[in-house]
């Protein structure tokens, strides 16, 4: 069955490779890109079946203007895979508050505009799969990319509510909790905070060199991914979290253990919060 797609951010990495997955799969996608130039690049992928749009996804009134747009001349969007975003390093004291606040505005908020865009018109056909792309970071902490990782935590979040509030419309989301793939997120897309305290030399000098030197070698493949993404769109009953990559799935293992165990050491302490009436 041949479905509209509507991906954010497909001019490069894991967008693309979404993007190129549907359409060899004979889906009709409509990719969101920033300049002229990439938009012709996506639409030579497949003339007919791959329909760019220009779209900064931090712009509210652009974001429903263009899934409008969509909706009026190419079709109904079938399915959203929320994309677009960014990466931000540098520790919590080191990252400037100008250089967090875009991080959210790009890779939240953005991607809350378009869901909430598209969101009546999968409501009103009681039909559509909602995903959002994040992180193994948003499921467990990782030192040097704290407000990136807070980014990716708030989407897995407003997807588990928002799973809860549309299952009875016939939308499923499913959060993609993404390792690390062989993008250029760690390269040409990360933006780095400048080292300004040396205190934080021996704890994250070691984080960012290893990053940069895993640049282009990264374990994930990003077209096993998009396969992984048709798949979940097959399934009668998809996963609200999908962890794809080894690596995430140890680093979110080891993350869940530890606050499984923390759970464990003060659950008496936890309880004894409660109203008592022998108090």
């Amino acid at each position: 069955m041949s479905r509209t797609f509507l991906i954010t951010g497909v001019s490069s990495g894991l967008g693309r490779a979404f993007a190129q997955a549907a359409l060899d799969a004979g889906h009709l996608v409509v990719g969101t890109v920033r300049g002229p130039e990439q938009a012709d690049a996506f639409e030579a992928l497949a003339p007919g079946r791959a329909v760019a749009r220009l779209l900064d996804v931090t712009d509210d009134r652009a974001v429903t203007a263009v899934v409008e747009d969509i909706e009026r001349t190419v079709g109904a969007i079938d399915v959203l895979i929320s994309n677009a975003g960014y990466g931000l390093e540098g520790t919590v004291e080191e990252t400037g508050m100008a250089e967090a606040r875009r991080q959210f505005d790009v890779n939240v908020f953005g991607s809350v505009a378009v869901i909430k865009a598209v969101l009546p018109h999968m409501r009103r056909r009681r039909r559509g799969h909602i995903f959002t792309v994040s992180s193994m970071a948003g499921l467990t902490a990782l030192p040097g990319v704290a407000f990136y990782g807070a980014s990716k935590f708030a989407i897995e979040g407003i997807a588990g509510s928002l799973a809860q509030e549309v299952a009875g419309f016939g939308i499923h989301v499913t959060s993609l909790a993404l390792g690390s793939f062989r993008t250029d997120w760690a390269g040409r897309s990360m933006v780095r905070a400048p080292r300004t305290v040396p205190d934080y030399d021996e704890v994250f000098g070691p984080v960012r060199a290893a990053r940069q030197a895993r640049d282009g070698n990264q374990t994930g493949d990003p077209a096993r991914a998009a396969q992984a993404v048709l798949r979940v769109l097959d399934s009668e009953k998809p996963p609200l979290h999908l962890v794809l990559g080894a690596d995430a799935l140890r680093l979110v293992a080891e993350g869940q253990r530890q606050l499984a165990d923390d759970l464990a050491a003060w659950s008496e302490l936890s309880a004894n919060t409660d109203f008592r009436t022998d108090d």
